[in-house]
């Protein structure tokens, strides 16, 4: 059977077939170059075989964990439709210098003949010569499938590890009992199973390896989603090289990183969250069961400064005039997907009162106790646990810096760096120890696609949060900082389960803002309430103007976490265009758990959600994990009808408003902050009905409102049929709309597009150019018009931005305008 997807509209194929295989660590070399708009270089891979993998491991060191109950577990097998591999010819050619990196002035021959790129073409189900099962082997090679597309693949060999001084202590065996190849194989078998508390010596080795010389190239094809590899006569994975080396070179088109020019006109560089995730980046596996450590060495001009998700706060080294390196590594197990990188000539933000900023960059833990490890309290992998660390327990803000183009670096300073400790300090009070033991926090060009992005150990934040007051760069920050437990530290095992992350960190941005601004009990649950009629707006909004299939959060429902035999699945609507501009997840997942936290109680359910953490920090969970161990936490008298089964089926796996959220808002009383915008309202509507020449009389008064509280009032004005020029002008002077965060302009721009209200045109101008992220729908509204001077102002803008805007978002509006 031959399934055709169309890549931008359909379900994301993961290829890897990490049933067989799985990497546990990569070694990347990377080359930024600019002019051509490429990265290129080498990476390597060190694998281990089912049979390590899915063995139960009963001799584990006393201070090591069992291993995780959802990181590794061998599934039923489950069609999925997914591309296949093709069966043509596997080629080894080389096109390229010794070790795949062309000089300025060398020419680059080694696409023509088309044989190691990801040609723009499907295949068939996992039906291939080459593709075998569990168990059933013999016949054909065994074949290793990465996830890899829009990359240059220039060669691939196995790696002589033998060869590094020293690595024979981690042969079991006596070197002349083994043939060369099974050798290699126990060395890297041994090498990826080190002990936690000998992570230094394992990168090391891990370092070493990677440059040892190669022993043989391997016989490799690409088609669009894949990358397919293997050694003539190893048949099983277990007689396949565990130690490869490939040289690629991105391609300037590929959607896992974008080429762009920060706000200061300066060349950047930097990862995107990209739908199709880091496969255009390098050679990887994408399924998020594939959690592996990395380390990255990245050469770019002087000029400019890495950033990468990495463990240390990397510094740079002059590897010769006008050219630096930069070497980054992570030894805690995350997917692949969750590897980050930006270059770009960012300036370090630094406090004007500490010019050094050591407080708040370089604190490190005391080192008496930085090697304190508790025993038995972690359920994952073994790694150098942050939440074993005693002092990383009471490290309440973790050493953080802050990068930002130039021009933008005085807005950082007055906005940014003053909520960092508060809203750090907010979100260890309220679930504990950090899971990541730094921060560096990013301002991203313009064409950042949404407000923000948490990776490990860095967040991307968009320009959009650092206009008006601190509130929307706060509420901001929150979000971003509980992705750490929630999306990174805690993963989803399928990634269709989206509001796992979402949905968890929109609930927790709530809370820890709250303490961020050490608001008064009431004033915390007053505004949390507010923001909660803010969100059923929304969502209402969104169900009504969506696919009744886009609206469920557990689209595969009892097929979820199911993969293929080969570990090969696919994500639900994964590459949909629309899925991009859709917050159902976070928006029905937040309901949700504000649902349990209201039947718990706050301090029930918090405290619930600290053991939570404590217990599948480090691995990767379903619904049902989270929801089991809720409900046998819930005393019975509050349990009343809640069960996983109708949890699932009112909340997961149904479209439209669950049954309970409707009850709750139709029985719910209004908080007294919406009650005052009600009032603000009925002034403005009064307003709007005054005819244009009256008597003096009596001048409304209107009360100062917060940013919520703004976003509201003009979500109920766009409701009128009517407003009159002089209403919209006095709307803008009285709270300065215009000056306002970005939340509060962009319904601010609403208003002036539906009311064609001409001298506020700028302002539209203005947010289309700047506020990329956000404006996408604008686009819609300018056309839907059908005013010629509204669709001509789409246009200018679009021409202004279409070079420098995020392609999927380009792609989008151009459907918009064209």
């Amino acid at each position: 059977m031959d399934v055709k997807l169309d890549p931008s509209r359909d379900d994301l194929p993961l290829m890897a077939n990490t049933s067989h295989m799985l990497v546990k660590h990569y070694v990347l070399d990377l080359q930024v170059d600019f002019e051509h708009q490429v990265i290129e270089g080498i990476i390597v891979l060190f694998l281990e075989d089912e049979n390590k993998f899915k063995k139960p491991t009963s001799s584990l060191k006393a201070t090591s964990q069992s291993e995780p109950k959802e990181a590794y577990r061998c599934r039923t097998p489950e069609p999925c439709q997914i591309p296949g591999i093709h069966e043509r010819t596997f080629s080894s050619k080389m096109g390229c210098s010794k070790f795949g990196i062309y000089g300025k002035g060398d020419k680059d021959t080694s696409d023509k003949g088309g044989n190691h790129d990801n040609q723009e073409q499907t295949s068939g189900i996992s039906c291939s010569k080459y593709c075998c099962d569990t168990g059933n082997y013999g016949r054909e090679d065994f074949l290793l499938v990465l996830d890899c597309c829009d990359l240059s693949v220039l060669k691939v060999e196995e790696v002589d590890v033998a060869a590094v001084s020293g690595i024979e202590t981690f042969a079991r065996s006596p070197k002349f009992t083994l043939a060369p190849e099974e050798l290699r194989n126990e060395i890297v078998g041994e090498l990826v199973t080190l002990p936690a508390d000998r992570w230094r010596e394992q990168l090391d080795y891990y370092d070493r390896c990677s440059q040892a010389p190669g022993c043989g190239e391997l016989l490799f094809d690409t088609d669009t989603w894949s990358l397919q590899i293997r050694k003539t006569g190893a048949q099983t994975a277990a007689g396949f090289p565990h130690a490869i080396r490939i040289w690629y070179k991105t391609k300037p088109e590929g959607q896992s990183v974008t080429w762009t020019s920060d706000q200061s006109g300066r060349p950047c560089v930097y990862t995107m969250g990209s739908p199709i995730n880091n496969r255009a980046l390098f050679p990887c596996q994408e399924p998020p069961v594939a959690m592996s450590t990395w380390q990255a060495t990245v050469r770019a001009a002087a000029s400019f400064v890495v950033l990468m998700s990495g463990e240390n706060s990397a510094k740079p080294s002059q590897l010769r005039e006008g050219c630096f390196s930069w070497h980054y590594y992570v030894t805690m197990p995350m997917p692949a997907s969750t590897f980050t990188i930006a270059v770009g000539c960012w300036t370090e933000v630094k406090p004007k009162t500490c010019p050094s900023n050591d407080l708040v960059t370089e604190r490190p833990l005391p080192p008496a106790k930085a090697d304190c490890r508790y025993v038995d309290i972690c359920g994952h992998l073994e790694y150098s646990c942050h939440f074993q660390n005693a002092s990383a327990t009471l490290q309440e803000i973790v050493p953080h810096r802050v990068f930002a183009p130039v021009c933008l670096e005085g807005t950082c300073q007055e906005i940014l760096l003053q909520l960092i400790p508060a809203c750090l300090s907010a979100a260890h009070s309220v679930l504990g120890t950090h899971p990541f033991s730094r921060l560096d926090i990013l301002i991203v060009p313009a064409n950042f696609p949404s407000l923000g992005m948490a990776s490990p150990h860095i967040i991307f934040l968009s320009q959009s949060t650092l206009t008006g007051t601190s509130h929307l760069c706060g509420t901001r920050l929150c979000h971003e900082i509980a992705h750490a437990w929630f999306g990174l530290a805690i993963g989803a095992r399928d990634w269709s389960e989206e509001w796992l992350s979402e949905g968890f960190a929109t609930h927790l941005e709530d809370i820890f803002w709250a303490k961020a601004q050490q608001l008064a009990s009431h004033e915390a649950q007053e505004q949390q309430e507010l923001k909660a009629c803010l969100r059923w707006h929304r969502l209402q909004d969104e169900l009504q103007n969506s696919p009744v299939e886009m609206q469920v959060l557990r689209p595969n429902k009892e097929n979820t976490g199911h993969v293929s035999d080969s570990g090969a699945s696919v994500v639900k609507h994964g590459l949909n265009p629309e899925k991009g501009f859709m917050q159902v997840h976070y928006l029905k997942g937040y309901f949700l758990l504000r649902f349990l936290a209201k039947r718990l109680g706050d301090e029930t359910y918090f405290s619930f959600l600290r053991k939570f953490v404590h217990k599948f920090h480090g691995q990767l969970i379903l619904s049902q994990d989270f929801l089991q161990m809720l409900l046998e936490n819930i005393p019975e008298e509050k349990r009343l009808e809640l069960s996983v089964e109708n949890i699932i089926e009112e909340w997961l796996e149904s479209s439209g408003i669950p049954k309970p959220l409707q009850q709750e808002r139709e029985d719910g009383a209004r908080s007294e902050l919406a009650r005052k915008v009600d009032a603000e309202v009925t002034k403005w509507i009064q307003v709007n009905r005054r005819p244009r020449k009256r008597k003096r009389g009596k001048q409304e008064v209107f009360e100062k409102l917060l940013p919520d509280q703004l976003i509201l009032l003009l979500e109920h004005l766009l409701k009128q049929k009517t407003l009159s020029p002089r209403t919209l002008q006095s709307l803008q002077q009285t709270y300065g709309l215009h000056k306002q965060d970005a939340e509060v302009r962009h319904r601010w721009c609403e208003l002036v597009v539906k009311h064609k209200y001409t001298k506020a045109y700028k302002h539209v101008e203005r947010f289309l150019q700047e506020d990329q992220a956000m404006g996408v729908y604008l686009y819609g509204e300018l056309m839907v018009s059908e005013d010629a001077r509204q669709q001509q102002l789409a246009h200018h803008c679009f021409e202004l931005t279409k070079e420098q805007m995020d392609k999927s978002s380009a792609q989008v509006v151009a459907e918009m305008l064209f």
